[in-house]
């Protein structure tokens, strides 16, 4: 048994990990095995640019903060090595990074055990399909453009019918005026 100390220490540990998962928008368990001291830095660095809170945990204590937010299913596969990487963001950033990473070294050393989203744990299927997808900033971006292309082919279309009528855009604008 242990002793007070130790036992509030990990009783607070487990609170902190309960709050994280509960507020998080999504989070992948990793079995980060046999990855290098520069790996790890590698991959902390790219976390920290894509605002993911990534740690090493216990499988105990992660186990008890799991089960407190309702995501038991998640249990099976806390043994060997794990970290946790979390985003309250951007949703689909923890899939892409990590998965980003695990590809460098083929599922040998890397790899995902778990991950849930909006507290629904998904299947590896759904995980890797999500850590397909590109981020938000190019997908708005993809959208934005799509918005603007019919704006932009008529501009082009106006364009060219003023030129060849024989006049041009500037011409135009002044004779307005």
């Amino acid at each position: 048994m242990p002793n007070a100390k130790v036992l509030s220490e990990k009783q607070a540990i487990v609170a902190e990990l309960t709050e994280k998962l509960q507020t998080a928008a999504s989070g992948v368990l990793v079995d980060y095995k046999g990855i290098t001291v520069a790996e790890d830095t590698a991959l902390r660095a790219e976390c920290r640019k894509n605002e993911l809170d990534y740690a090493v945990v216990k499988n105990t204590l992660v186990r008890f903060a799991i089960n407190n937010v309702g995501l038991n299913e998640m249990d099976d596969v806390l043994n060997g090595t794990t970290s946790l990487a979390l985003s309250h963001g951007d949703p689909i950033a923890p899939m892409r990074v990590i998965n980003k990473f695990a590809k460098q070294f083929n599922g040998a050393k890397f790899t995902i055990k778990a991950g849930f989203m909006d507290g629904k744990v998904l299947s590896m299927d759904e995980i890797m399909a999500l850590a397909e997808l590109p981020s938000k900033e190019v997908l708005q971006a993809q959208v934005l453009g799509t918005m603007l292309a019919p704006i932009t082919s008529l501009a082009i279309v106006i364009k060219a019918i003023c030129e060849q009528k024989g006049g041009s855009v500037e011409s135009t604008e002044a004779a307005a005026e």
